[in-house]
């Protein structure tokens, strides 16, 4: 198999663990009422970093009024509150509510119960995440912008 056709192969296995992943979780979520995004949203806070709007919306690949937009909603559901950030007055910080974060456990029991990587051994799994931790930190520097080249139009994005 050649390089190409490789890569192609990868990209379809990925499309279908995607596939299978949110066709797990879209059930779920409408037991939950919630959309598809706000399912991440949770997923993405439940990882215990200090999460702001801004930071949401790049993970998200979405601009900061959605995310914001996202954050109310969630906000008026009783899942999720904004707390004052400890180090930027100007930022608030996003935090699961005692209730956002059964919600998150329910998801989070629920999408590693029904893992598509459950069949395989530890060592596997062990061996599969170093792999795809290497891919996605390498898509994440080349991202960042090169220091020294003019970087007008990402900022201006932004």
């Amino acid at each position: 198999m050649d390089d190409a056709q490789l890569n192609e192969e990868l990209l379809d296995c990925l499309f279908a663990i995607r596939t299978q992943v949110h066709g797990e979780l879209k059930g779920l979520a409408r037991e939950a009422g919630l959309t598809d995004t706000q399912t991440d949203v949770l997923w993405r806070l439940s990882r215990g970093d200090e999460m702001t709007a801004r930071r949401l919306s790049d993970l998200l690949h979405c601009d900061a009024s959605t995310a914001t937009s996202m954050i109310d909603r969630l906000e008026k559901r009783g899942l999720v509150r904004r707390v004052p950030h400890p180090t930027d007055r100007r930022a608030k910080v996003v935090q699961l509510t005692p209730e956002g974060c059964a919600l998150r456990d329910r998801v989070i029991e629920h999408t590693t119960r029904h893992s598509p990587f459950a069949h395989l051994d530890h060592e596997s799994r062990l061996r599969l995440h170093s792999l795809l931790r290497e891919v996605n930190d390498g898509v994440r520097s080349a991202d960042e912008p090169i220091p020294g080249k003019n970087n007008h139009d990402k900022e201006q994005q932004q």
